[in-house]
């Protein structure tokens, strides 16, 4: 385990602690296809050309950045 993991096992352990078995597996999926979500959105963020990305106020390398990022930061799960 990589230095900061255990406080995000630990905190995700409580939060599932106490629920039935097929909740756990919801709760699994959701996040699954949460960070498919993510994963998608920033792929079809990095194809855009340069006009649709003057369209939407953003530059090249604010695309590359959060391209980058990984499918697992959620900047709404914060």
């Amino acid at each position: 385990m990589m230095k900061g993991q255990k406080g995000y096992a630990l905190a995700s352990a409580g939060r599932l602690q106490g629920r039935r078995p097929l909740e756990i597996l919801r709760a699994v999926g959701r996040q699954l296809y949460r960070w498919w979500q993510l994963s998608e959105q920033r792929r079809r963020l990095a194809k855009l050309d340069d006009a649709a990305l003057k369209d939407l106020g953003l530059s090249r390398g604010e695309v590359i950045q959060e391209s980058e990022r990984s499918f697992w930061d959620d900047p709404l799960a914060r």
